[in-house]
C-alpha cells in the first residue's frame, strides 16, 4: 500500500467509499455520525482536494482503497481547541486525520493511513462519534489515548477525542 494526494480523478472513488463507510457503520452499531447527513458532502471532499488536504491509500494494483483528511500544523483544528471531561497532553502543533474510510476490500488500511500520518507530524489527533467503536478499537491498538470530549459543528453529539503523543 501506498498514500498518495488525491486528485479530481479520485473523486467518483472517494464518494463510493464514503457510502460504503455509512453502511458499515450503521450495520457495527454506529448508523449517526455520518449517516443521517449522508456526511461527507461532495462539496467537502473537493474543498479538501483542492487545498491538498485529501489523501488516498492506494492498493499494490494501483486501486484506491482509502481516503482520509491529513493536516498539521498550530491550532489546526478549532473543534479542538474546547475538550471536555480532558485536556490534550500538549498545545503544540500536532496533525488531524478526518474522515477516514476504507473501501472494505482489504484489511489494515485504517491502521496504514493512520501510521503514515502519525510519521510526518509525531502528534496526531483524531476524533470519533462515542458509537464508533469499531474506530476506537482501531485507535487503541495503535497507540492513541483518549483525552476528552469534542463537539463538532456538524451536529452536537459528543465525539471522543483521541491523541498519539
Amino acid at each position: 500500500m501506498k498514500i498518495r494526494k488525491s486528485t479530481a480523478a479520485d473523486l467518483a472513488r472517494i464518494m463510493e467509499i464514503y457510502a460504503r463507510a455509512r453502511a458499515f457503520m450503521a450495520q457495527t452499531g454506529n448508523p449517526n455520525q455520518w449517516g443521517p447527513n449522508q456526511w461527507p458532502p461532495r462539496r467537502l471532499i473537493e474543498q479538501d482536494i483542492e487545498n491538498g488536504c485529501s489523501y488516498v491509500c492506494v492498493n499494490n494494483a494501483g486501486t484506491v482503497i482509502g481516503t482520509f483528511f491529513y493536516t498539521w500544523g498550530a491550532d489546526v483544528e478549532p473543534t479542538y481547541r474546547e475538550i471536555d471531561g480532558g485536556d490534550w497532553q500538549d498545545h503544540g502543533p500536532y496533525g488531524v486525520v478526518h474522515r477516514i474510510a476504507s473501501s472494505g476490500e482489504e484489511k489494515g488500511v485504517g491502521a496504514f493511513c493512520l501510521n503514515w500520518a502519525y510519521a510526518r507530524c509525531g502528534r496526531l489527533r483524531i476524533d470519533t462519534h462515542a458509537d464508533n467503536t469499531v474506530m476506537q478499537n482501531l485507535l487503541e491498538k495503535l497507540g492513541f489515548h483518549k483525552r476528552g470530549i469534542i463537539y463538532v459543528h456538524e451536529d452536537r453529539d459528543p465525539r471522543f477525542a483521541y491523541e498519539k503523543p
